[in-house]
């Protein structure tokens, strides 16, 4: 078995272990992986997420994607999690970056690049800009439930608009 093969299958291993709420052995594994071959983007990027959903770590979770992006800028999950948080920190310049990066990366979903730039500038409190995205990840998706949370974000932000 091949080394690459077998750091996969060890990542398909810590992916599980994610899934099933066994963080402390996703985190062994991932860190394997990382000692093994220390441009495994996708293990930073799984550590990242951790890092920021289930320890609160932004600084740990922001230093891991920046890692996986640069490791594997291709791996299409780095965009939709460091979007996330770069959302969750406030930090939109960068997000804007990110997010324009995104959109020229095979195999990320566009809709939901579409929705992050329209959360960004709804939090920004420019409507009209978050409205045309949302619209935009609405006309790409072929999820319902996709469809729908654009619609109801146009709605709110068509709201809040009334509001000043």
């Amino acid at each position: 078995m091949s080394n690459r093969f077998r750091l996969e299958e060890l990542f398909h291993q810590a992916d599980l272990d994610i899934k099933d709420g066994y963080y402390d052995s996703a985190f062994r594994k991932l860190e394997e992986i990382l000692v093994e071959d220390p441009l495994f983007g996708k293990a930073y990027n799984h550590m990242g997420w951790m890092y920021e959903t289930k320890l609160k770590d932004y600084s740990k979770a922001e230093e891991c994607y920046r890692k996986a992006l640069d490791a594997d800028p291709s791996y299409p999950s780095i965009y939709t999690n460091y979007s996330i948080l770069l959302s969750t920190l406030g930090k939109y310049d960068e997000l804007k970056l990110l997010l324009d990066r995104a959109l020229t990366v095979p195999g990320v979903d566009k809709a939901n690049v579409y929705n992050e730039y329209g959360i960004m500038y709804e939090q920004l409190g420019q409507y009209d800009t978050a409205i045309d995205h949302y619209r935009k990840c609405g006309e790409l998706t072929l999820s319902k439930d996709t469809l729908n949370r654009a619609m109801d974000s146009i709605d709110r932000c068509r709201t809040k608009m009334t509001l000043r």
